[in-house]
C-alpha cells in the first residue's frame, strides 16, 4: 500500500504577511494621537504628579493660533461652548493645556481663564522635560 502525501501548511508568507503588518502599524501608531503639531515649553522643574483615576482632556494651541479639542479643530469664538459641554460630560476629568513654545502668551492665558472660569479645577500645562526632552503634564 502506498503512503498517502499529506498537505503541509507553509506559515512562511503568512509570518511574513504579519510582521510586515506589524512594522506598519508601529510606524503609523504614533503619529495618530499627535493631533496639532505643538512645540512644547522647556521646564526644569515640572510637577510629575498626574491624575490617573480620570481620562484628561486636551487642548492644543499651535503657534499660529489654530485650537484644537481633543484633536478636532475649534474656533476661538466657539471654544467656551466646547469647554463647557466637555466639562458638562466630565465634570471630574482634568484639563492639559498643551501650548506651543512661540506662541502668543495673551492667547494662552485667556484659554486657561476660560477653562477656569466653565469650572475645571485641574488644569495642567504640558511641558517638555528639559532634561529628558519628553512631554510632561505640569
Amino acid at each position: 500500500m502506498a503512503e498517502a502525501n499529506k498537505p503541509d501548511i507553509n506559515v512562511t508568507p503568512l509570518v511574513d504577511v504579519v510582521l510586515v503588518l506589524l512594522i506598519i502599524f508601529m510606524v503609523v501608531t504614533p503619529q495618530l494621537d499627535q493631533g496639532l503639531k505643538v512645540v512644547l515649553p522647556d521646564a526644569a522643574h515640572f510637577d510629575p504628579k498626574n491624575d490617573t483615576t480620570h481620562d484628561p482632556y486636551t487642548v492644543a494651541v499651535a503657534r499660529d493660533g489654530r485650537i484644537e479639542v481633543e484633536q478636532k479643530p475649534v474656533a476661538r469664538t466657539e471654544l467656551f461652548v466646547t469647554l463647557a459641554k466637555l466639562h458638562r460630560d466630565g465634570p471630574d476629568r482634568p484639563l492639559l493645556l498643551r501650548g506651543d513654545t512661540d506662541g502668543e502668551y495673551g492667547a494662552m492665558r485667556s484659554i486657561f481663564a476660560e477653562a477656569q472660569e466653565v469650572g475645571f479645577r485641574g488644569i495642567s500645562l504640558v511641558v517638555a522635560d528639559e532634561k529628558k526632552g519628553g512631554a510632561n503634564g505640569h
